[in-house]
């Protein structure tokens, strides 16, 4: 059996240890820390947001986020269909209800014109949203600059869910800055990794110093423990923001590396017929997370998706199907969705290659290879 192609797998640097040893030296094993502040300071300087909250996950973020909007059950909060479950998981945490919102085809995101037909017919059934949630699927930004401007006219908060999009920018401003807050996640097959992880930005101080409180069970400013709210065990540690400081020091390169597999990959295989890539829009730079390809079988003569996925897989070559959209699982099902196609189409044909930063060109090939050899 040839040696496992991972689809995106950690990619330490040199860095990382030296941070944890100093938090074994000195004893800061629990949460908080001074790598927990210097990780938060990292993150700062590198999207331009103001203030950061340092968490246990990204679905953390998203549901702090939620509450600080003080989303609550029977409540309707926006959601991007396509993307993976924890955009809408927390959104029903809160005994709320998520309305899925179908893509558009230049980006894969929220459609902007969905969206706002989406808050008309909401609003007109009594139930104005109190949130919108759109994704920068696979590190593409979404057309953030239109649902801003569709938010700002109704008057509805935007997390944006930038997960998979650390060091994607619009015109040189980073993803998850558009919005009141934004989301970022650091598990173990994201651009850099924590091991797990995730935080919360924003430009409102407010916002993520109320985060911070909630993160660490909500405990009153007192020298007893005393508690007037719900909180939640949701501060990173400081071992975990340690592997992060380290992290943060080759996010430029990680970034370089996974658009160089990107641009090997199209250079490659663009010219095949019925494979098609997505491109970036003007102004857009898209940290190429994953490399993700469509597959016509019109085009290719009944070759599609599931023929590569599953040759890709006999060669021991991690590949996987694009997201199934919220709307069709099963879980999710019974909720309100506005819908043109786009995302079920994108899940039947579509499929994310092998894009991690520490791929060697050899592997790169050998996956070229596998694909090719169907055409």
């Amino acid at each position: 059996m040839n040696s496992k192609i991972w689809l995106s797998s950690p990619h330490m640097g040199n860095d990382e240890f030296n941070f944890v040893k100093e938090a074994f030296d000195t004893n800061w094993i629990a949460p908080l820390g001074p790598n927990v502040n210097g990780f938060e300071q990292d993150l700062q300087t590198f999207t331009g947001a103001k203030y950061t909250a340092a968490l246990s996950s990204g679905t953390a973020a998203q549901h702090l986020a939620l509450i600080m909007l003080g989303v609550q059950a029977g409540d309707e909060v926006i959601c991007q269909s396509f993307t993976f479950s924890a955009t809408a998981n927390p959104i029903v945490y809160l005994g709320a209800t998520p309305v899925f919102i179908d893509s558009e085809a230049e980006t894969w995101n929220m459609c902007p014109d969905l969206l706002e037909q989406a808050i008309k017919d909401r609003i007109k059934k009594g139930k104005k949203p109190k949130a919108i949630v759109p994704v920068h699927l696979y590190g593409m930004p979404a057309q953030i600059k239109r649902i801003m401007a569709i938010a700002n006219k109704y008057e509805i908060a935007v997390i944006e869910d930038a997960a998979e999009a650390l060091g994607s920018t619009i015109n040189g401003k980073a993803t998850g800055t558009f919005g009141l807050m934004g989301v970022l996640s650091f598990n173990g097959n994201k651009i850099i990794t924590t091991s797990g992880g995730g935080a919360l930005i924003s430009n409102d101080r407010k916002l993520i110093d109320q985060a911070r409180f909630l993160a660490t069970q909500a405990r009153d400013n007192a020298p007893h423990f005393q508690h007037s709210q719900i909180g939640y065990n949701y501060r990173m540690s400081n071992v975990c923001a340690g592997i992060g400081r380290g992290q943060m020091k080759v996010l430029k390169d990680r970034i370089s590396q996974r658009r160089q597999v990107y641009d090997t990959y199209l250079r490659d295989l663009g010219d095949i017929q019925g494979i098609e890539f997505l491109p970036e829009p003007a102004g857009y730079f898209s940290n190429r997370w994953l490399t993700t390809i469509l597959v016509d079988p019109e085009k290719t003569k009944g070759i599609d998706r599931e023929t590569i996925r599953i040759a890709l897989d006999a060669e021991n070559i991690e590949s996987r199907p694009l997201w199934k959209p919220m709307h069709l699982q099963p879980v999710f099902e019974k909720y309100p969705s506005f819908t043109n196609g786009v995302s079920e189409k994108l899940f039947n044909t579509g499929l994310c290659l092998p894009s991690g930063s520490n791929l060697t060109a050899d592997e790169v090939q050998t996956v070229i290879k596998n694909i090719k050899k169907h055409f």
